[in-house]
């Protein structure tokens, strides 16, 4: 199997969590496990290539969530920084099934963030 697509996804997920902070040995064990996940995944469904990236950081996100809690900075990853105002809030993919060209999108104003992968450059 080509493990390209893993990769790739490895690589856009890490920046971004090393974009807002997060890079940190516990973020980076859930990322390896979402890949390995995921390689697991792509196996049984090859065409899931165009998918993987997006849903690997779904699978980072929704692990995040689970170990720090709904309701901590770590627990919101990737936290907006594009709204001024109001509560705490975390971005989403989207597409929901994480492609193609998955995007951070802000889950108060629906507004398309940035490229999975570009949050540094956002």
């Amino acid at each position: 199997m080509d493990d390209s697509a893993i990769y790739t996804a490895r690589a856009r997920v890490l920046a971004d969590l090393e974009a807002r902070g997060l890079g940190s040995p516990a973020s980076v064990t859930l990322l390896e496990e979402a890949c390995s996940e995921r390689r697991w995944w792509l196996s049984q469904w090859p065409p899931g290539q165009e998918f993987v990236a997006g849903l690997v950081a779904q699978d980072v996100q929704d692990g995040l969530a689970d170990q720090f809690g709904r309701d901590a900075r770590e627990g919101l990853w990737p936290v907006c920084t594009h709204c001024a105002g109001g509560p705490v809030h975390a971005l989403h993919i989207e597409p929901d099934l994480g492609g193609p060209d998955p995007t951070w999108v802000c889950e108060e104003s629906g507004t398309a963030v940035a490229p999975l992968g570009a949050l540094g450059a956002s």
